[in-house]
């Protein structure tokens, strides 16, 4: 009788592993006759949905039934998992089979977890598509799998400012939510460096079989006095001077670096100071507040301004 129930444990390991599987091929494996598989089968289905949809289908379970290998550690998944390709499967040691068929089993079941909870992930996530854009295919979930599994994406990619198309194998580090759209951050085998890329410029996005290592990358140090996303090759430091009408709301502002804020109790008005490393994200998030924001410091982008101001007037006092 104990015989026959670690059989059948036995057979439900083999099915999870290695769904379409055969009676023949199921009986090798427990080395017992067709016949007995047969008989198993039918005891196995009082218990669990198991199937046979047609000549050459195999059996598997219906739905979502799963029984979890017990007491098997991550050590001897890994072990197990590797032997195959690295020993002579007649000197395999007894019990292989069986412990092969629960690794196969259990990591068949927790990628298609993981799968699942990446699909539910990607579909909550709506940035939503300009009006004047063509459906794209959404990218976000090889993306965020390939981030997890720490694997080598094969991409194809637009460069907007040069108006060309490249193919690049990347590894990708992290996924940065900006201006309501998504950004990925990693390493970029064509320009052996860190990158940074939107999503939406992506043509195709593949997981490879190739792992990488993040290493020592720090993102928080990568994106030091970064304003929002684009990255400059030297700080400046700006002092600005904002109204007393929006001094208030630039407080609830959610920046992505350390500014040094002073009010001015007298008229309400703030001084705001801050170092970035790229001058036109934080210009252009400036000019939001028009005369309300004034650049006191550096001088030379407040002549900068000054001079694209009076252009703007002559344009517009045409």
């Amino acid at each position: 009788m104990i015989d026959k129930v670690i059989r059948i444990f036995n057979m439900i390991n083999a099915i999870q592993a290695n769904p379409g599987i055969s009676a023949a091929d199921l009986a090798l494996k427990c080395d017992i006759n067709i016949r007995t598989i047969y008989r198993d089968l039918d005891t196995i289905s009082l218990i669990a949905p198991v199937t046979n949809e047609g000549r050459g289908t195999g059996y598997r379970f219906m739905g979502r039934f799963f029984m979890y290998p017990l007491n098997f550690t991550e050590q001897e998944s890994l072990v197990f998992s590797l032997l195959p390709s690295v020993v002579d499967l007649d000197k395999l040691p007894p019990g292989f089979e069986t412990a092969y068929a629960k690794v196969m089993g259990t990591h068949r079941k927790e990628k298609s977890q993981q799968n699942q909870i990446i699909a539910d992930i990607t579909s909550i996530i709506q940035m939503g598509t300009p009006a004047y854009r063509q459906e794209s295919p959404n990218f976000l979930q090889p993306i965020i799998q390939a981030i997890l599994e720490q694997k080598t994406i094969h991409t194809v990619y637009h460069t907007q400012y040069r108006n060309e198309t490249s193919e690049r194998r990347i590894d990708p580090y992290y996924l940065i939510p900006r201006d309501q759209r998504f950004y990925l951050i990693g390493y970029c085998h064509l320009k052996q460096a860190i990158r940074t890329f939107r999503i939406s410029r992506f043509l195709d996005v593949r997981l490879t079989d190739l792992a990488f290592d993040k290493g020592n990358f720090n993102i928080k140090k990568h994106l030091k006095n970064t304003w929002s996303i684009e990255q400059g090759e030297k700080n400046i430091t700006f002092k600005v001077r904002f109204h007393a009408n929006v001094a208030r709301y630039i407080r609830e502002e959610e920046l992505f670096v350390h500014p040094r804020m002073k009010d001015n109790k007298k008229d309400g008005s703030m001084i705001f100071e801050v170092t970035v490393n790229n001058e036109k994200e934080f210009i252009r998030w400036i000019l939001q507040y028009g005369s309300e924001a004034e650049i006191l410091e550096p001088k030379s982008v407040r002549e900068s301004l000054k001079k694209q101001l009076g252009e703007w007037l002559e344009m517009y006092s045409r």
